[in-house]
């Protein structure tokens, strides 16, 4: 979300805004090893195709030899490429000697994937192509990949093969982003760690679809036309740490969603309201995104905030006319673009003391119907290790 220029700043302190969603990101599933390099750093031609990767970078682990670039086309002349790499090499990709398990066939028109795809590919680029079925022999050859990124194509439920992808043990890396997908992939493998599955047309979820990838840490689902998760659709997922079911077609917060849940993206959906025991399953749950989702302070409890693991809280671009209850733990609260009309302290603490006040340390309250002066004199003492205070 773009910083909003409504109104001023109480504390200057450094821009904080681009580290937010960074900081949203690298918590859990992508804070891996001390050497790590994100997509944002590889390239300074890094097109927005290539960090596209449905939302969440796609950090780069060079420990394990990951390829250190997404995309090679407009980097180097394929001619170089295939002159001086001794490997067989399908003609409508790339076959780099410095990465000789990466495999690059993205960005080239294709209908259909390359014949004899070389047995030795770890990490397969298809994206940006107009593959729309997949059928169970263009893996033939393959035993051990690791990624298969098969964003911006034209896949469809009913044109791919079940079971494709279940003998491939070793595979932790799942993206089809923006293709025409209307249910969830089966039969995936166990070691899958990343599933991203953004802006499709997905409206289901096969109940034993998800059931055995306990290893999983991240599933992206935004941009979809999901309106509820039954119970058991998402109970295999014991080590999920961030769900995105932004963009969806849910009027309330869906309910069986997995405990081990950390970063929850709930934002873009036309919510009736919130219930005292909407996230009440969610004992692990630090980081909510509840922006853009038509909620009024008359609908929304006052309990329903009531974790104590909440360290950052989106509420913008809502239509909230005064600050909900918070837990006294939350650090990071966003209510820019609301109706805000009255500070009330007790929104933050219920009582102050040497050991009851608020650890909040970013507050957004720009772009709502309040000014410095409905600051009331005692709020320093409730809020007393804010940094900063956009008003």
């Amino acid at each position: 979300m773009p910083s909003a220029s409504f109104g001023n700043l109480i504390k200057i302190s450094p821009a904080h805004e681009g580290a937010r969603r960074c900081h949203l990101v690298s918590m859990g599933v992508l804070c891996c090893l001390p050497v790590l390099s994100c997509v944002f750093a590889v390239a300074s031609t890094t097109t927005l195709a290539d960090i596209d990767y449905g939302g969440v970078p796609l950090w780069i682990d060079r420990l394990l030899g990951e390829p250190s670039v997404l995309s090679l086309r407009g980097r180097l002349d394929a001619a170089w490429y295939r002159a001086n790499n001794p490997q067989a090499c399908p003609q409508q990709c790339d076959c780099p000697i410095q990465w000789p398990t990466a495999l690059y066939c993205d960005h080239r028109g294709l209908a259909d994937v390359p014949e004899h795809l070389p047995a030795a590919t770890q990490y397969l680029f298809l994206q940006s192509n107009n593959i729309s079925s997949l059928t169970a022999s263009f893996l033939a050859n393959i035993t051990g990949l690791h990624w298969l990124i098969l964003d911006h194509n034209r896949l469809k439920s009913d044109q791919l093969d079940q079971g494709i992808l279940q003998n491939q043990t070793q595979l932790t890396y799942l993206f089809a982003n923006h293709n025409q997908l209307s249910s969830m992939p089966s039969n995936l493998p166990d070691g899958l760690k990343q599933l991203r599955l953004a802006h499709n047309q997905i409206s289901r979820i096969e109940p034993e679809a998800l059931r055995n990838l306990k290893n999983l840490t991240l599933l992206l689902l935004q941009g979809n036309l999901l309106k509820t998760i039954k119970e058991g659709e998402l109970r295999g997922l014991i080590n999920l740490n961030l769900l995105d079911l932004s963009g969806n077609s849910f009027s309330s917060v869906p309910r069986h969603l997995p405990t081990s849940v950390q970063q929850l993206y709930l934002s873009n959906n036309s919510l009736t309201g919130l219930d005292e025991d909407s996230f009440g399953g969610l004992v692990n749950l630090q980081y909510l995104r509840l922006s853009h989702c038509f909620l009024k302070s008359g609908n929304i409890q006052p309990q329903a905030f009531n974790l104590s693991t909440l360290v950052e809280l989106d509420l913008s671009y809502n239509k909230c006319t005064r600050i909900p209850t918070v837990p006294t733990t939350l650090q990071h609260l966003y209510l820019e673009a609301n109706e805000i009309q009255e500070f009330n302290v007790t929104s933050f603490c219920r009582e102050v003391g040497p050991l009851t006040y608020s650890r909040l340390k970013i507050l957004r309250l720009d772009g709502n119907k309040i000014s410095y002066r409905h600051l009331p004199s005692d709020w320093v003492f409730c809020l007393r290790v804010i940094q900063n205070i956009y008003i």
